[in-house]
């Protein structure tokens, strides 16, 4: 057994080279240290899939609920920052609205027309940032009719979600958080209030509102806001970033649209939208190879587990015919599982579908290349594509 100190790969991996290109480095981890100590992340990053799934199962063990989570420290407790009981009961009012039946029929007319309106409005010159243009902006307006906020637009959501994901980054990085964050939450908070008060308005959040006080449905509404908008753009872009990257797996697509479920599968596996997921030790505790130490940062890469050659075959090839491709982890597991994973799967399949059907001939732009980027949250900086105009 070893603790922490004693990993060489760990101690020469960077955060750096884990933001810009990370598959090899955690091929190598996985490989030969499962379990590894990064000191630059001053934690454990697991990267097999059997252990990753061993932590993510056991929340007694590896808990969410602990001061150093940076998110509760901007918009305080939620489902996403506590555990047991605690967690259930933050979680139960949100569960109905999002399986399978509700969300296709509360949300595939809206995602569709959404998506209709965005592609009109792309811009004639047939060339187009398509993050910019239309996966960020729909995930915007997806979130916002989810939530049902009153007299708030699209704009004024998103005003507030840059302003918070500011504030939780810079507690990430080891700084203080700005001002902007909290005065964000503060008019989030007001309009969860000013919709649950409002009695005319059948709302996702008026029915929390009677299972848990004002400001529990506030900071769920912001962890539904900031899940909702950046994991789902990240979906988008990096499954059509895929698509138009692998021209043989897109010619089966456009042969067989029922292909793009597992599309989307696949890029999920390949490239989930969110890297990582953390937990903390409640106590010393063997994980693989290692003892880890209560209080210690554990880490685990989804990235990493998601291309596990003892489960994916040929883990770094796009294949939209991957039988076991559902395997894969980007939503995590256990009870911190994706509450909106039903909408976010119809959301991009909508989208995809929408994008291939009415652009003719889309690609990607040669002269402008790109790659999924972030240490946390992957995806495209920038998508520019190329289609053909009508004649």
């Amino acid at each position: 057994m070893s603790t922490a100190g004693s990993s060489p790969l760990g101690t020469a991996t960077t955060l750096a080279e884990l933001t810009r290109d990370p598959h090899a480095r955690l091929a190598l981890l996985r490989e030969h240290e499962p379990v590894s100590w990064l000191p630059e992340l001053d934690g454990w990053l697991v990267t097999r899939r059997d252990l990753a799934l061993s932590v993510m199962r056991d929340a007694e063990t590896f808990t969410v609920d602990d001061p150093r989570f940076s998110t509760a420290q901007v918009v305080g407790p939620s489902m996403l920052s506590l555990d047991g009981a605690p967690h259930a009961r933050h979680r139960e009012p949100f569960t109905a609205p999002f399986r399978p039946r509700a969300v296709r029929e509360g949300f595939a007319s809206f995602i569709e027309r959404e998506a209709g309106r965005l592609i009109t409005e792309l811009p004639p010159a047939g060339a187009v940032d398509l993050r910019r243009a239309f996966a960020g902006p729909l995930a915007v307006a997806v979130v916002t009719e989810a939530l049902g906020l009153v007299g708030t637009s699209t704009a004024t959501l998103l005003s507030w979600y840059d302003s918070i994901v500011a504030s939780v980054s810079d507690i990430t990085a080891g700084h203080a958080a700005g001002p902007a964050g909290t005065a964000a939450y503060a008019q989030l908070r007001a309009a969860v209030e000013a919709t649950v008060a409002d009695r005319d308005a059948s709302s996702l959040l008026g029915s929390a509102a009677g299972h848990l006080t004002l400001p529990e449905v506030a900071s769920n509404a912001a962890v539904l806001m900031f899940g909702g908008i950046e994991t789902t753009e990240g979906m988008i872009t990096n499954a059509l970033l895929h698509l138009l990257r692998n021209p043989g797996q897109l010619a089966l697509v456009r042969a067989d649209i029922d292909l793009l479920d597992g599309a989307i599968e696949e890029s999920l596996r390949l490239e989930p939208g969110a890297a990582v997921v953390d937990r903390y030790a409640t106590r010393d505790t063997v994980l693989g190879p290692v003892i880890v130490r209560r209080g210690d940062l554990v880490t685990v890469s989804l990235a990493g587990a998601n291309r596990d050659p003892a489960v994916f075959p040929d883990p770094d090839r796009f294949d939209v015919r991957r039988e076991n491709a559902r395997l894969q982890l980007a939503f995590a597991h256990g009870p911190h599982y994706c509450l909106a994973a039903h909408l976010a799967r119809l959301e991009t399949r909508i989208a995809l579908q929408y994008l291939l059907e009415r652009l003719p001939a889309l690609r990607l732009d040669p002269a402008r290349p790109t790659d999924a980027y972030g240490l946390v949250f992957r995806k495209p900086l920038s998508l520019h594509v190329l289609w053909d105009r009508p004649v």
